[in-house]
């Protein structure tokens, strides 16, 4: 295992997380990203994670200096504890006595079979604010179901409102129950951390990539909630408010929102067809949207006309919302990104410096800079054992018997 090294963490004290303690034991995406957030702003994060074996080791190494485990780790500390084992489980339960915040992804079932559950660390802690991220839920039939953002996109309904109309269910191109299910997660976690300072107690937050699904629904869900519509796939173009899409220019594309009626105004007169908000067709968004189709096809006449960076020139002095279509390349080399700093640089002992993606938010007088790398499988375990009172004789022992 690797030997801890002195830690070399900047001072992050002034950060508005720095007081609480965290036990991240999550893995793949969701769990992960959402405590990523409590590290990026201050929180001290020590990743629990199982000791590989001798045959797994170069694969769980060679992993971690991947641009995706960089990007979801970083400004966390590692250290290896075998949960199975009872003294492993044992020094699991030391430092959840001293923690503000354990957080978990495995199914329902795992952390009760390994004795790590709510009620278990609430009783060594009833402070603790604990975290459960699962596919499906805690309870239910379908509770113990493995599951992934795939599985929950498709069950929540977000891929049968993604596609062109007609083409079937469609996927959308990023992970978007894992990362907003993590979000939910820190949102509830910080709740419960506030909550904890009035009652003095802890609680229990859960949710799961299904409930995240459909929540982001939102008003795709009320359309069959309240009006008992089913939507279904609009490829590009909004499923309710018109002219809102993507139209094709003179040499790309364009996405285009000039709903309402006052917009809707500004943009038939910067293209010179002030006679539309005229016609009976068009003259209300409701009129609009019943004859979508129809407008849709006069618009993507005109916008053919003119290209892309001319439109965009043209309608942004008008005061209508537009803008280019990017690939991930695009995005990073845009100057309005680059201002906001969203691509964020950071040192790396093997890879050197790379760069990961920014938190979407800012504080005033704060520096959302990333302060330290992935950290290596368990570089902190040695370091973490003597905070315990473990004796270096000790801390060798629990190396030797795969307790650590």
């Amino acid at each position: 295992m690797p030997v801890a090294q002195k830690d070399q963490e900047p001072d992050k004290s002034a950060l508005p997380l720095s007081r609480f303690k965290v036990l991240d034991l999550t893995h793949a995406r969701a769990g992960p990203a959402g405590v990523r957030v409590l590290a990026d702003w201050g929180a001290d994060v020590l990743r629990i994670e199982q000791p590989p074996s001798d045959t797994e080791l170069d694969e769980v190494v060679g992993k971690r200096e991947s641009s995706d485990y960089q990007n979801l780790h970083r400004n966390k500390r590692s250290m290896t504890i075998n949960l199975k084992s009872d003294e492993g489980r044992a020094i699991f339960m030391r430092l959840a006595g001293d923690a503000d915040v354990v957080v978990e992804n495995m199914r329902p079932a795992v952390k009760y079979r390994l004795g790590v559950d709510y009620e278990a660390v609430s009783k060594v802690n009833p402070r603790i604010v604990y975290g459960s991220l699962s596919g499906f839920g805690q309870y239910g039939p379908y509770a113990d179901r493995p599951a992934l953002d795939q599985i929950a996109q498709g069950m929540s309904g977000l891929m049968s409102v993604t596609g062109q109309p007609g083409s079937g269910p469609g996927r959308i191109g990023v992970a978007v129950t894992d990362l907003v299910s993590g979000a939910f997660l820190a949102q509830a976690l910080l709740i419960a951390l506030l909550e904890r300072e009035a009652t003095g107690k802890g609680r229990w937050v859960q949710t799961s990539l299904l409930e995240t699904g459909i929540a982001l629904l939102d008003f795709q869900a009320t359309r069959w909630l309240i009006n008992s519509q089913v939507p279904g796939q609009e490829g590009n173009f909004h499923p309710t408010v018109t002219p809102t899409g993507l139209y094709t220019t003179k040499d790309g594309f364009l996405n285009l929102s000039a709903s309402g009626n006052r917009i809707f105004g500004r943009f038939c007169t910067a293209i010179g067809r002030e006679d539309l908000p005229l016609d009976p067709r068009f003259s209300g968004s409701a009129e609009r949207a019943k004859n979508r189709l129809e407008l849709s096809r006069i618009v993507a006449d005109v916008l053919s006309q003119r290209s892309t960076d001319e439109w965009i020139s043209h309608l942004v002095s008008a005061g209508v919302p537009c803008g280019p279509v990017y690939n991930v390349q695009q995005v990073f080399e845009d100057p309005q990104v680059k201002e906001l700093a969203m691509s964020q640089p950071i040192d790396h002992p093997n890879l050197g410096t790379v760069n990961v993606v920014a938190q979407p938010i800012e504080f005033s007088g704060l520096d959302r800079s990333i302060r330290t790398p992935t950290a290596a499988l368990g570089e902190h375990t040695d370091r973490v054992l003597e905070t315990l009172g473990f004796a270096p004789a000790d801390v060798k022992r629990l190396h030797e018997d795969r307790v650590v």
